[in-house]
C-alpha cells in the first residue's frame, strides 16, 4: 500500500513505484474523477495526433519547408 501526505498547499508526492507502474514523467497531465463511492481515481491524459493536428497552422502563413 502506498501512502503519502498533502501539504499545506494541497500537494502530494506521487509515489516513485506508482509513477513508474504508471509510465508518468514530470510534466504528464493527470485528470482526477470522483467516483460513486467518493474514492478519487487518477489516470495520466493522453492526446491523440488527431486532436493536436493543425495546432500548428495560423492563416496567411507561408509554408515552411522541413
Amino acid at each position: 500500500m502506498a501512502l503519502a501526505t498533502l501539504t499545506n498547499k494541497g500537494q502530494a508526492t506521487i509515489l516513485k513505484e506508482v509513477r513508474d507502474s504508471m509510465g508518468l514523467h514530470p510534466g504528464n497531465k493527470l485528470e482526477f474523477v470522483i467516483n460513486e463511492n467518493g474514492e478519487a481515481l487518477f489516470k495520466p491524459v493522453t492526446k491523440k495526433v488527431d486532436d493536436v493536428f493543425g495546432r500548428l497552422y495560423k492563416h496567411g502563413r507561408k509554408p515552411v519547408s522541413i
